[in-house]
């Protein structure tokens, strides 16, 4: 019997989903090691800082560094010193809306002489339906059988710690054990457990962020119907849902962006040869809402000859991730239309071209609410022009 020197090694753990994974685990008392490449993240982690936002995450890392059962490494070797994998890596689409199996492929081929006989490896991403027992195959022709598991994360960005210790735990595994090692690995946690197989478990990754972007497509599509006829969407949104509880799920508008909803969205459409029309209409609703935007623009202003203003560069309210921020694709429009952009956002680190607020709010013309963080929710605007598709503000969209 192999004897590891960790309970737990998270590949990738100093990401979005690896991160708050290898905390919870480690606050249970379990020994952990992240494995990531990226240099820069381990040494501020080492330092008890986190290198994104996550609520409640930075006194818990320090916390746990001072027990002294946290271990940061890049070097690849240490992987074959835990019990248990888990592996944060999935299955992208490249610029064809295609999935892309290279990336854990390779990944797989890079990991495979340190992998040890006895180890559970937990895959987490993202996976295209049938990638799970594609790779049990493929280790197994290697002479490397796993204990492999597919039980995939569903949680918010930046509530990863809350939700990975409230929500149930889909789990999946290639063969019996591997589901039983799972099952028991999770009990350290104590989360209710949802038995799938590896394709149930796949599919219901996609299904979860293909339906909720599929509800921000509908409120995105009603307030393009209700904008173009002159009516205030909000108006309507709060008057239809007023004590009628059937609506309740209706969201309000705003831009549906993100590192996982339009990707999983095109992965489904793409098992499903291309027929996910549900999908496709989603996705030209939401990534339409900034053409639609422009559009509206151009008609009312002046734009080649104003100075616009973007509130907001994360992909989502009271956050630091710009990973498929629709912000940026605003930004890109606007660029080919107006005189010049000014970009601010209170959260993000990683952006060299951002100004202050107070310099945007000066230089600006006009302003788009790109996201409503909330020191944008009193903002002093000087009787400038605001596009607030949100309806953040109170103040209608302004076309």
């Amino acid at each position: 019997m192999t004897q590891f020197k960790y309970d737990l090694c998270v590949v990738g753990g100093a990401g979005h989903i690896g991160l708050p994974f290898a905390l919870v685990f480690a606050r249970q008392g379990l020994k952990v090691l992240i494995y990531d490449i990226n240099q820069g993240s381990l040494d501020k982690i080492k330092q008890g800082r986190m290198p994104f936002m996550e609520e409640g995450a930075e006194p818990l890392l320090k916390e746990i560094l001072s027990r002294g059962n946290l271990t940061l490494s890049s070097n690849v070797e240490t992987i074959g010193q835990s019990k248990t994998i888990v592996i944060t890596i999935g299955t992208p689409v490249d610029e064809f809306l295609n999935p892309v199996f290279s990336g854990i492929q390779n990944s797989f081929k890079y990991f495979l002489p340190y992998f040890k006989p006895g180890q559970l490896l937990i895959l987490r991403s993202t996976l295209y339906p049938g990638t799970t027992d594609r790779l049990d195959g493929w280790l197994k022709s290697q002479d490397k059988p796993m204990l492999l598991a597919f039980c995939p994360e569903r949680l918010v960005q930046g509530k990863g710690i809350e939700e990975i210790l409230t929500l149930p735990q889909i789990i999946s595994g290639t063969s019996p054990e591997a589901e039983k090692a799972a099952t028991d690995f999770f009990k350290a946690i104590n989360v209710e457990i949802v038995p799938l197989s590896t394709m149930e478990a796949e599919f219901a990754k996609l299904f979860s962020n293909a339906y909720r972007y599929i509800t921000f497509a509908i409120a995105n599509q009603f307030y393009m119907i209700t904008t173009s006829a002159g009516v205030d969407y909000e108006r309507v949104m709060k008057g239809v849902k007023f004590n009628y509880p059937r609506l309740d799920g209706l969201s309000t508008a705003g831009f549906a962006a993100g590192p996982c909803l339009l990707k999983d969205t095109i992965q489904l459409n793409a098992y499903a040869n291309n027929n996910f029309f549900l999908g496709q209409a989603a996705m030209n609703v939401n990534e339409g809402l900034i053409l639609f935007i422009e559009e509206k623009l151009s008609k009312k202003y002046d734009l080649c000859n104003m100075t616009v203003g973007l509130l907001g560069m994360a992909f989502k309210p009271d956050n630091d991730d710009t990973r498929s921020s629709l912000s940026y694709k605003m930004k890109k429009v606007m660029l080919f239309k107006a005189k010049e952009v000014l970009t601010t956002d209170p959260y993000v680190t990683g952006d060299t071209d951002l100004n202050t607020l107070e310099e945007v709010l000066e230089r600006s013309d006009l302003l788009i609410l790109c996201v409503p963080h909330k020191q944008y929710k009193d903002l002093k605007v000087n009787g400038k022009p605001v596009v607030d598709v949100w309806g953040y503000l109170g103040n209608g969209t302004l076309f």
